[in-house]
């Protein structure tokens, strides 16, 4: 439920301000309202609604500053396990990313490879992470739609030079490049996911928003590929 309520807010079907509708979702789904308010409760512990007394839930401020903060606090939280791991990397840790490595090179396919991406996290968080943070990246992964990285064609190119260096900082006991590499990572995934939601028209085109003296965060610097190529469904 919680995955079909941000489909709605990232096909723009919800927009910041409006007010979700729980008798229409579950009339629609054809389920009752309690799983609704299960995922309101958890949305808005991650900041995407929020509750209003004797009125409702209504979608929080939405837009390209939203996506460009949440893939930061991401790059960030996922920096702190990983430069850990660069810290103290064990062997057998060492072995697991590496096998994992050469699975991403080899992957072809592009759900493949977002696949083998999300376990070689999973790696370096189950043992890096403690619960805290272990709960913070998971809420963190909320907005950040694993379906649209399973689709995008072009995953493997840009985001394999980023796990490249996180693998070899670990190797070289260099935390701080870990680290970069994650923030870097997120970075890109944010842009790309900025210029599929404009394409499909959840986002105003830049040069509108400029016109409109909206203020927005600057898109961190462009990398080798550019993600406007994409056309994958969120």
């Amino acid at each position: 439920m919680v995955t079909h309520l941000l489909n709605l807010v990232l096909t723009g079907k919800l927009r910041s301000g409006d007010r979700v509708d729980r008798n229409e979702i579950a009339q629609d789904l054809g389920i009752s309202r309690v799983p609704i308010q299960e995922a309101l409760v958890q949305l808005e512990h991650d900041g995407i609604v929020s509750t209003r007394y004797h009125r409702g839930a209504f979608v929080e401020r939405f837009d390209e500053s939203t996506v460009l903060e949440h893939h930061e606090l991401d790059g960030l939280l996922n920096g702190i396990a990983s430069a850990r791991a660069a810290a103290n990397p064990t062997p057998r840790i060492l072995s697991e990313l590496d096998a994992l490595m050469r699975s991403l090179r080899t992957a072809k396919e592009p759900r493949n490879f977002a696949e083998i991406a999300w376990e070689y996290r999973r790696v370096v968080n189950d043992e890096y992470a403690g619960p805290r943070l272990h709960a913070t990246i998971r809420a963190s992964q909320n907005l950040i739609p694993r379906v649209f990285f399973m689709t995008y064609q072009h995953s493997r190119d840009d985001m394999l030079p980023f796990y490249e260096e996180e693998n070899a900082a670990m190797h070289r006991r260099d935390p701080d490049a870990a680290r970069a590499a994650c923030i870097s990572r997120s970075q890109l995934m944010a842009k790309t996911m900025v210029a599929e939601l404009c394409r499909r028209g959840v986002f105003a085109p830049r040069e509108e928003r400029a016109e409109d003296n909206v203020a927005v965060l600057p898109v961190p610097p462009d990398p080798d590929h550019t993600p406007e190529r994409s056309s994958a469904v969120l």
